[in-house]
């Protein structure tokens, strides 16, 4: 999955697209200024390669790529305080969250989301932060399952981030390689989250790019130990894993950017992500890494037409949270 440089295609990333290699684009905030504008975006890239995955990440709070037109969804941990108070209330938001975020993006043609988040809330992590819905693994698997419901009623798969946790470490992993040395129980603890909804409606995972040195000495993304032995074979996991972004600095564990792709192919990932390094998406790119039949599950559900009115009845729910 790349990334794109601007508001239009350039005529390297139409050639580049059509690449047997090239599965999936990302987008961001540099690719966004209006509705009519993403949707000629998106209609270009499928011009080249019709079923190509789409996808953003786009989560509501700080992380929303895309905002003029659209719904500023609130930060989930929002959501997990007003569940401290009224569980209820805060699970019927959060199915409404799951559904303006997904009718939203599908409306313009996005396929999924890289949402929801699943790391604990630890108060440590500047980059997960209001990102996560709570400190409670229970809570955030109650929260997280009302979000995919609301997801899956508007036509859009999830994707559970960043497997088995990133909450505890303070270092960013786009920066650098957090390592978090707490013991095996303990991080077993974190992956509660991931292990509750496996079996409630989770599409696909996003490895952290982060050594839990108790369990194996290499970050989750690059571990068979985590992704084949734990994610796979251990919790039953069955549908698809993306890889975090291999040009972050948490995937810089390994040198070579070919190398860097095979292990995480190796190690269970079904598609991965070079983002907003143009250099590095060069050397890999004219390589056959096989096709991934399992990634065509993430299509969104684009003959599915949502009501309008109903989008409007979950935007009159969370009103007093936006």
């Amino acid at each position: 999955m790349m990334d794109v440089s601007g508001l239009t295609l350039t005529e390297i990333e139409i050639a580049q697209i059509a690449k047997p290699s090239i599965g999936g684009v990302i987008l961001f905030s540099r690719n966004f200024t209006s509705i009519d504008q993403i949707k000629q975006l998106i209609a270009s890239i499928r011009a080249i390669k019709p079923n190509i995955l789409v996808a953003v990440d786009h989560e509501g709070g700080r992380v929303q790529r895309f905002k003029n037109g659209f719904t500023h969804l609130p930060a989930m941990l929002r959501l997990g305080e007003l569940y401290d108070k009224n569980p209820k209330k805060a699970l019927k938001y959060a199915c409404s969250c799951g559904f303006i975020l997904a009718y939203e993006l599908l409306e313009v043609g996005v396929d999924f989301s890289f949402a929801p988040v699943l790391d604990l809330d630890y108060g440590n992590s500047s980059v997960i932060g209001d990102r996560a819905f709570h400190s409670n693994a229970d809570a955030v698997v109650q929260l997280a399952q009302a979000l995919i419901k609301g997801m899956h009623r508007a036509g859009m798969k999830c994707v559970g981030k960043h497997f088995p946790g990133h909450g505890y470490v303070a270092l960013d992993s786009h920066l650098d390689l957090p390592v978090d040395n707490r013991s095996t129980k303990e991080v077993y603890q974190d992956m509660a989250a991931f292990k509750g909804l496996i079996d409630q409606g989770l599409d696909a995972v996003m490895p952290a790019h982060v050594v839990y040195s108790t369990v194996d000495d290499k970050p989750a993304g690059f571990s068979k130990t985590w992704i084949q032995d734990i994610l796979k074979s251990k919790l039953g996991f069955e549908g698809v894993v993306f890889s975090d972004d291999l040009s972050m600095q948490g995937a810089f564990f390994i040198d070579n950017i070919k190398d860097r792709v095979q292990v995480s192919l190796d190690s269970g990932c079904d598609m991965v992500l070079i983002c907003n390094h143009p250099d590095m998406l060069l050397e890999v790119i004219d390589q056959d890494w096989g096709l991934n039949e399992k990634l065509q599950s993430m299509q969104g559900n684009r003959k599915y037409k949502s009501d309008k009115i109903t989008h409007l009845q979950h935007l009159e729910t969370i009103k007093s949270l936006l």
